[in-house]
């Protein structure tokens, strides 16, 4: 036997490194976990499927993600932990085998308005590097080219030592930015509408000022009053020309109030630093409804909205400045860059076309390096976040993603799918939540949560591979295989929405008229203008409320009793059957527990080690004084009451002594989307993306208003879900409301009375209607991608 074979034979079949090759959890209790235990190989493809609310985020983000980021940071020195997000261990007893995780969650990116889809990504850093190499006239280093860096010059004297004396020399210094001068670098200037931000009648003690936040018993309005440059008890219109200026621009100056030392500062540079700092979706809602009626935003004349500098934009490469390159689309960008033959930046050209063949790749092909971040859907910020992971050598690593099929086309399921596959095929670990079939499909091991959701869920229901789950009598398992049927009959129109001329974003002067008293689908590839003429051209129309895609705002002591209003009635009913104040009966006002000011657990701060939430002895978390849980209404005091779920709480509201109409006309809708689990007191920030877009929409179904405007209402809506979602927008129309549905699920798209489809591609691509009428002749005919894919989904 020679040497070779006898090694051979000898060597063990498996090799001890290569037996850690499952990540195993065990008793995992997050949010309504209940001990959930499970096996998930590695570097294999994982999808975790079941209702919203089951528990499927609360596994893969709550326990897998957060206990492997929690590992990494700790093994930084705690002078760098102090400087990151303290995370506290999980409520699980085992965790085993995990990997570097890294999460490409849908949160929107940054609120800040100076971040554009180049910044966010690294394009636009090689962008500038290419154009301080390459650009003719030749005007500096890549900081020239940046918008968010100013120039700046100056001079003065500095004292340097040398040779053991002191010797003062004049020095002179410069920085050539990109920044346009008069902009800032935001690309729109903006106008005010001075009768917006006072009543010129009224002096300040009067309460002239209108700006939210700014009354005359606050803060402000003691520097107002204090400050000295103006009569406060004049009416405004009565003011010099110095009293006004001082009172609007006048720049930050020492002053000094009832002996304390402070800085006055004129009312309009206040609010551009407070509320046009940041991004407009990001202010609460009064907030952004005074900025929208006080402010008129529009394209900066100096750099006509590219950001700019005149400088930046003068320097040129074969013709091709780097503000023209910005609002390129992305793909006509990617074939520009490699027309670039040019030696000396080889490498740097490879890489600026790797990145943007990415975008291209991914279906994001149809954005441009300009488009601001704040303004991307949720499926799009995620798929911008890809990007930087495709081209990693990094393996062996633990990628999450939710919902990764958001706002996608079925034509555009696949691409998403292959990204998925390659990431695996690399030697990946890929942990994937989702509803989509589709998506579902390619899972090479599937978790599936339940049977139901909140606390009827957080228990592993079905285990192991496709086949198995669709044969499980699993709520997932049993609809994995549904499919809508087109409907027998469409309702007939009672009039029409007429667009004319539309032109936003990529929209090549569309008009169309859209149905009302019926049921409207707006569909078409991602990026083909959906959004741009709905929201553009009908959103902003009286009467027509929006339910859009943008995140609920809300801290842990918000609740779906604080969100819907529904505290209110409870309240007043609580005080009115006891005979004392509705305050009483808020954890956030006199009624809370002094120990834990209402929060229901006591915070303890432990610097750079995660800190530690425990239970509040005094309330036991119920979150009120003892004396506010003596008063009750139908038997039953407040902490009880907001103990309910949403049928529970209807049921209660609904009859007997405890009647309350108003109450329970909100527990009805929030019923009606499907959260009658929810329980009222459960803190906002537990919910998952479902669940809150459908309290958003519960909400605004008690406004106002004959038209509809929904975006993706099925975003992290469970199969069996989607059924309700049907029934609930028949009753919207059925009730005279005219609906308008922005929307890829094929079941919905089947369900339609009307559908508008626009294509045929992404980008400059489409922009166009490419299709109007019924879902049927959208099957027979199958003109578009939209009109295929829905042909092969009900068997046509």
């Amino acid at each position: 036997m020679s040497m070779a074979e006898g090694t051979q034979a000898q060597s063990p079949a498996l090799h001890a490194a290569d037996s850690h090759d499952l990540i195993r959890v065990h008793g995992a209790r997050v949010n309504n976990l209940k001990d959930v235990s499970v096996e998930l190989p590695k570097r294999r493809l994982t999808v975790f499927t079941g209702v919203s609310g089951s528990g499927k985020s609360s596994l893969v983000f709550g326990t897998i993600a957060a206990e492997s980021q929690r590992m990494i940071n700790e093994t930084y020195s705690t002078f760098v932990q102090g400087f990151m997000p303290t995370l506290a261990r999980p409520e699980v007893d085992v965790l085993d085998g995990l990997t570097t995780a890294i999460i490409v969650g849908q949160e929107r990116m940054g609120g800040d308005a100076r971040s554009t889809v180049g910044t966010a990504t690294d394009a636009n850093a090689m962008l500038r590097i290419l154009f301080s190499r390459l650009g003719k006239p030749h005007i500096g280093s890549a900081k020239a080219f940046s918008f968010n860096v100013a120039s700046i010059s100056g001079a003065g004297a500095v004292t340097v030592e040398r040779g053991g004396e002191k010797v003062k020399e004049r020095r002179s210094f410069s920085i050539v930015g990109g920044m346009c001068p008069r902009c800032e670098g935001r690309g729109s200037v903006t106008d005010f509408d001075l009768t917006a931000l006072y009543d010129d009648s009224k002096s300040l003690s009067e309460g002239a000022l209108t700006v939210p936040g700014y009354s005359v018993d606050g803060w402000y309005g003691r520097i107002f009053r204090g400050c000295g440059f103006f009569d406060p008890d004049k009416p405004i219109r009565r003011f010099t020309k110095k009293e006004l200026h001082d009172l609007l621009h006048k720049a930050p100056t020492k002053i000094k109030v009832d002996g304390v030392n402070l800085t006055y500062e004129g009312l309009i540079p206040k609010i551009q630093k407070s509320m046009l700092s940041k991004d407009i979706d990001s202010l609460q809602p009064h907030i952004r409804a005074f900025v929208e009626r006080a402010m008129t935003f529009t394209s900066c004349p100096d750099c006509g909205g590219t950001r700019l500098s005149e400088a930046a934009r003068s320097s040129k490469i074969n013709k091709i400045s780097i503000a023209d390159a910005c609002s390129m689309q992305i793909s006509d960008l990617a074939e520009w860059v490699r027309a670039l033959k040019e030696p000396s930046v080889a490498p740097l050209l490879k890489a600026l076309g790797d990145t943007l063949d990415s975008f291209v790749e991914i279906g994001l092909g149809y954005l441009g390096l300009d488009r601001p971040a704040g303004t991307l859907s949720g499926g799009e910020a995620q798929r911008v976040k890809m990007i930087r992971h495709l081209g990693s050598s990094l393996t062996d690593v633990t990628y999450v993603f939710d919902e990764p099929t958001i706002g996608l086309h079925p034509h555009d399921i696949q691409r998403m799918n292959d990204l998925l596959l390659r990431l695996r095929d690399k030697g990946n670990t890929v942990l994937v939540v989702e509803h989509k079939p589709e998506a579902i499909a390619i899972a090479d091991h599937v978790v599936d949560l339940g049977p139901r959701a909140g606390t009827e869920g957080g228990e592993v229901v079905f285990e192991g591979s496709v086949e198995g789950l669709r044969a499980s009598d699993t709520l997932t398992g049993q609809h994995l295989d549904d499919r809508a049927t087109l409907k027998p009959a469409v309702r007939t129109p009672t009039g029409k929405l007429g667009v004319r001329g539309a032109g936003t974003n990529n929209l090549q002067d569309v008009d169309v008229d859209v149905p009302l008293g019926v049921l409207t689908v707006v569909t078409g590839v991602a990026g083909s203008g959906k959004s741009s003429l709905i929201h553009g051209s009908v959103s902003g129309q009286e009467g027509v409320v929006t339910v859009d895609q943008a995140a609920i705002r809300g801290s842990r002591r918000s609740n779906p009793a604080t969100y819907t209003g529904l505290l209110d009635p409870i309240r007043k009913a609580f005080a009115k059957a006891n005979g004392v104040k509705p305050a009483l009966f808020s954890a956030n006002s006199e009624g809370a527990c002094p120990t834990c000011n209402g929060a229901g657990v006591i915070y303890t701060d432990l610097a750079m080690m995660a800190g530690v939430a425990s239970t509040c002895d005094e309330c036991e978390g119920k979150r009120f004084q003892a004396s506010v849980l003596d008063y009750h209404f139908g038997g039953r005091d407040i902490s009880e009451v907001l103990a309910m779920s949403v049928a529970e709480a209807e049921e209660f509201f609904g009859a007997g002594e405890a009647r309350t109409p108003a109450a329970q006309k909100i527990l009805q809708r929030m019923a009606d989307v499907g959260l009658g689990y929810l329980t009222l007191g459960q803190p906002l920030t537990t919910l998952s993306g479902g669940e809150r877009q459908r309290l958003k929409l519960a909400t605004h179904m008690a406004e106002k208003g004959g038209v509809y405007v929904l975006d993706e209402p099925t975003t992290g809506l469970h199969l069996a879900d989607v059924e309700q979602l049907l029934g609930l927008l028949d009753r919207l129309v059925d009730s005279g409301k005219s609906v308008i549905v922005i929307e890829h699920h094929q079941a919905v798209m089947a369900h339609a009375d009307w559908i508008i489809d626009l294509g045929p591609g992404a980008g400059h691509d489409g922009g166009r209607i490419v299709f109007e009428g019924t879902p049927a002749e959208l099957v027979a005919d199958r003109p578009t991608l939209t009109g295929e894919h829905l042909a092969a989904y009900v068997g046509g």
